[in-house]
């Protein structure tokens, strides 16, 4: 290591790369990395050293799809408390959704008024999704020009009044504003008609509840999707599949070279419906927690490439909107914080490796969102870490969790992985689950 700018100098027996795991020392420097060499390789005078042991460095995890909602709801969420459990878990970047928030990051107007709520806040990297609704076609292009990473719509009612779904035609319009300038629509495909003819049981039984969030509305919004996708060659992306059903189609239309990408989320791959006592609604998301065949079937497309990343639509309330009728709860998850030992101890259960873990977790979603100075251990990546002792193992007790409602799915759970350290550009943003003051920056997507 003969570069006198090193500052730091991370080492491990498991380092993950792009080539393999292997015994190796990381040279950083202004937040970058610099080098990666052999483990034996000499320290520089005046680096820092710190080794990890046999702990696993991996790159830090990006996370995609998290609802931080702030402004506005924040007592739901915010970024102080989101960017923490992000931290705390292993995660050193995150894209914002544009809703539950208020305002939805819609126009360049409201995008301003989530970043400067954000900027000192943020432990860790914080970047922004914009919204694509019925009226506000003309403000796309701007917000693209603002530096959002991409659109999210909903094809089925999102829950909140200030975020309308597109119908067909909408979307049409809408994704052929988004591909006229190169962007990319992410969407939430879940058929409003199948929905609405679904049989509707309200109470605590998740069985009722499962029948009203049928897979036939993820297929059909699904295969509609590929179709205007193909129609328009626009770049497209399926948030939080459920369903198994849907997997054939999207092979289908992958293979023919429609512009597809799919994620999946920690619940749908680590929990199962036969195991939802009725009344926790804790468990409602939407669409569904499926049942175990089904969730085979996920991993399965997770290993041949049909599924590209996992992230984990965190999506918190407060304790008062978990009630005991499923109808009526509020929908969503929270998982920021538990997301890489949730999927890892079903990964390795499953005969995964780290390395996919990494693939589904940090480089795949870096991808989707165009962070090319993420989601690696290489050279010219910022140094962006994850220590993970995978061995180890820990039960979730909430009152340990970051997150501003420790509502979660996972309570009693007993994980595999226990996250040491996260470092952020070089610099240490958690300990053993308690982050340090906030360092993380607002990101702009990069054309």
């Amino acid at each position: 290591m003969a570069d006198a700018a090193v500052e730091l100098v991370v080492r491990s027996t498991r380092v993950i790369t792009p080539e393999g795991t292997r015994a190796a020392s990381v040279a950083v420097a202004g937040g970058k990395i610099t080098a990666v060499l052999a483990y034996e390789a000499e320290v520089p005078a005046g680096a820092r050293l710190e080794d990890f042991g046999d702990d696993v460095l991996l790159p830090g995890l990006v996370d995609t799809h998290v609802h931080v909602n702030d402004p506005g709801r924040t007592e739901w969420e915010g970024f102080w408390t989101a960017t923490r459990a992000a931290a705390a878990g292993g995660i050193t970047t995150i894209l914002d959704m544009p809703l539950n928030s208020l305002p939805p990051t819609t126009t360049v107007d409201h995008l301003r008024v989530k970043q400067e709520v954000a900027r000192t806040k943020a432990h860790v990297d914080v970047g922004f999704w914009g919204g694509a609704l019925p009226s506000n076609v003309k403000d796309l292009r701007p917000l693209h020009d603002a530096g959002v990473f991409g659109f999210k719509c909903f094809l089925s009612p999102s829950g909140v009044e200030e975020f309308p779904e597109l119908d067909q035609e909408q979307l049409a319009t809408s994704l052929a504003e988004i591909t006229g300038f190169g962007g990319l629509l992410i969407v939430h495909a879940e058929d409003p008609h199948h929905l609405e003819s679904a049989p509707q049981h309200p109470g605590p039984k998740y069985a009722d509840f499962l029948a009203s969030r049928p897979k036939d509305a993820e297929n059909t919004a699904i295969q509609n999707l590929i179709g205007q996708a193909r129609r328009l060659d626009a770049r497209v992306h399926v948030l939080h599949l459920s369903s198994s059903d849907a997997l054939p189609l999207i092979a289908a239309a992958k293979a023919e070279g429609v512009r597809i990408t799919v994620e999946s989320c920690p619940h749908f791959l680590t929990l199962t419906a036969e195991e939802v006592p009725d009344g926790a609604t804790e468990f409602k998301c939407c669409p569904p927690i499926r049942e175990a065949a089904n969730q085979d079937l996920l991993w399965d497309a997770l290993a041949d490439g049909t599924i590209d990343c996992i992230v984990s639509d965190h999506s918190p309330s407060t304790a008062d909107l978990k009630t005991g009728d499923f109808a009526t709860a509020w929908g969503g998850i929270s998982s920021l914080q538990l997301g890489l030992p949730a999927i890892w101890t079903e990964a390795r259960r499953r005969g995964h490796s780290l390395e996919d873990v990494v693939r589904w977790m940090s480089a795949a979603p870096a991808a989707l969102a165009g962070l090319a100075r993420k989601g690696a251990i290489e050279a010219g990546r910022d140094a962006d870490f994850a220590v993970l002792a995978p061995e180890e193992t820990f039960t979730v007790d909430p009152a340990e969790l970051q997150h501003r409602n420790r509502i979660t799915a996972y309570a009693g759970k007993t994980l595999h992985g226990v996250v040491k350290s996260t470092w952020l550009r070089g610099t240490q943003i958690a300990d053993h689950g308690t982050p340090t003051e906030p360092t993380g920056l607002l990101l702009e997507r990069q054309n």
